[in-house]
């Protein structure tokens, strides 16, 4: 148990995906997993464990933003010991070619301040996904035959940021979509020695205005879901 995890040590598995909403946590957790068990509502940040083809998996929610985050990934990886840690979640499109509902798999992470910036100081690191993820994500985006993008992403710190100068060298140099957490998740699993991806659904576009209508979010959020759970056993 931590100070925002409920959980006995025993009931975090070495696998975990990290949607930031928690009620989305339990969506997946009852759609995708086996054996189910609410494992934290600490703070109404709900995680659940249970199995996916006889594998442990833990869905705990982050909530959003990079803070909220780090919080919850420094304490799976030091209390829990987590190996691996997969955000799942949404973004804003940021290309033309990408398309509402599409998966984009991160292999980069652009940012202008993660909480890890203290520690780096002058360094500009470049976080960047697990090779080995990365390349187990994207053999099961194509088997399943899922409309994905492999690329750079860019984790904001702000939601309302009023930057359309930022946004646009954004889109010049070929940044697929803009999210909120995986910068700092790349970050931490860099500096212990742990596996991270970030596999987002495009819910809304920045260039076009289109967004998801919050009904259909759920029901085109499990290829998501899906392709991460593969790739963390692959």
């Amino acid at each position: 148990m931590t100070i925002h995890i409920g959980a006995a040590k025993e009931d975090i598995a070495e696998t975990v995906l990290l949607p930031g909403d928690p009620y989305r946590a339990k969506w997946a957790a009852e759609t995708f997993l086996q054996d189910v068990r609410l494992i934290n509502e600490t703070r109404g940040m709900l995680g659940f464990t249970g199995t996916w083809n006889g594998n442990r998996v833990t869905i705990q929610g982050s909530g959003m933003g990079m803070p909220s985050l780090s919080i919850y990934v420094n304490e799976l990886i030091r209390d829990y010991d987590a190996k691996t840690l997969i955000r799942i979640g949404s973004c804003g499109g940021m290309q033309e070619q990408v398309k509402l509902r599409d998966v984009i798999v991160a292999m980069t992470a652009s940012t202008l301040s993660t909480p890890s910036r203290g520690i780096f100081k002058e360094l500009n690191f470049a976080p960047c996904a697990d090779w080995g993820l990365l390349r187990a994500a994207v053999q099961a985006a194509e088997a399943k035959g899922t409309d994905t993008h492999v690329g750079g992403i860019y984790s904001s710190d702000v939601f309302y940021d009023e930057r359309p100068d930022l946004n646009e060298q954004m889109v010049r140099h070929g940044i697929l979509g803009v999210e909120m957490e995986a910068a700092e998740l790349y970050n931490l699993a860099a500096r212990h020695g742990r596996r991270a991806l970030a596999v987002l659904t495009v819910s809304d576009h920045l260039l076009t205005g289109e967004s998801m209508p919050s009904d259909q979010r759920e029901r085109s959020f499990g290829d998501m879901v899906e392709i991460a759970l593969e790739a963390a056993f692959a």
